[in-house]
Parts: structure tokens; C-alpha cells; sequence
């Protein structure tokens, strides 16, 4: 599996119509209502927002394309085959069209967004998905620094910090290093 790791945006005309492409890393279905609310904001004069995207949880896969009013098969399924055919996870991929007066057809629409999502892919920062885990620690204040410094030398970042009698943290780190940071600070791990 692939992911994307920084949002990407291409414009192209196709037939007087403005199609605008943009991806989004996103790790749950909460960050794609998010963007698309604020894309359909964005450009509410817009005729067609169409949108699909690929996301791993807990329980799965959740997959999930939407053609917004296109012909049905010819908007969101061509940017899903795209999302597939690389083998994106955590991703999700909008087509903002504006109708410039003259119909395409089934088989342009197909090629349009198809062409679209293929375009993103090429300008995007692929890389290989790799699996993450979220631990959280319970530190005394002294162990911050020392903590602090293995957790960026294995590459994890750190999500939240709470400062009390205690320092609680949460880790965001890749699974295969996971067991390194339990072994170094195991009495703290929750």
C-alpha cells in the first residue's frame, strides 16, 4: 500500500469546463467531511463536486466515491479505479468541476475525472503506507528530554502532552518501531 503525504491541487480545461483536482491525506471519515465542507464552501458556484477516498480503520477499509449529480459511473468510480489501481489508503481525492456549456458525454466525463485523479497522483508525494500506533506514556519530568529525543530519532511525533504532577504523552509512531520506545520507557507505557 501507498499513501499520500501532503495535499496536492491541479487545474485543467476541458471543453470550456474547469476542472480543479485536489488530495488530501485523511485517516478518517471526520478529516473527509471536513475538506469537503470546506471545498463545497469554497466554491459553492461550483456545478459538480465529486469526491472518493480510501481509508484503513480499525473494523477495515471504508471505500466510498460519489459522482454529485454526474451521470452515474462517470465522475466518482473513474477517480476510485485511479485510487485502487496505485494502491492509496488514507486518501482522498475531489474534483470541482465548472460547466463550461458544452456536454462531454459519458465517455469524456469518464476520461476527464480519470484523467484528473491521474494527473494528482503524478504531482503528489507518494510514498509507502506504513502502519502507525498511538501509545501513551506517563513521564516524570526528568525523562522529557530523554524521551523527547528517542521518540524523534524513531521518526514517531508526538500528539498530545499533558503537564501535571506527571507528564502524560501520546505517541504517534510507526508499528514496527513501536516496540523499541515500550522496551526504552516500559514502566510508563499505559
Amino acid at each position: 500500500m501507498q499513501c499520500i503525504n501532503t495535499p496536492a491541487i491541479i487545474e485543467e480545461s476541458i471543453k470550456k469546463s474547469r476542472f480543479l483536482g485536489f488530495v488530501f491525506p485523511c485517516t478518517s471519515e471526520v478529516e473527509v467531511a471536513q475538506h469537503l465542507s470546506a471545498l463545497q464552501s469554497k466554491h459553492a458556484a461550483a456545478n459538480h463536486i465529486v469526491f472518493a477516498y480510501r481509508i484503513k480503520t480499525e473494523k477495515g477499509i471504508i471505500c466510498r466515491f460519489n459522482d454529485a449529480g454526474e451521470p452515474s459511473g462517470t465522475a466518482g468510480k473513474p477517480i476510485y479505479k485511479y485510487i485502487e489501481g496505485h494502491d492509496l489508503i488514507n486518501v482522498l481525492f475531489v474534483v470541482v468541476r465548472y460547466f463550461g456549456g458544452i456536454k462531454l458525454g459519458a465517455g469524456g466525463l469518464t476520461r476527464a475525472y480519470g484523467g484528473t485523479a491521474k494527473q494528482l497522483i503524478a504531482v503528489a508525494e507518494v510514498t509507502p503506507y506504513i502502519e502507525q500506533a498511538i501509545l501513551e506514556f506517563i513521564l516524570d519530568y526528568h525523562q522529557l528530554q530523554t524521551f523527547e529525543y528517542n521518540v524523534q530519532k524513531l521518526s514517531a511525533r508526538i500528539i498530545s502532552q499533558e503537564f501535571s504532577g506527571q507528564v502524560r504523552i501520546q505517541v504517534q509512531i510507526a508499528v514496527t518501531e513501536s516496540a523499541t520506545l515500550l522496551q526504552l520507557f516500559s514502566g510508563q507505557a499505559l
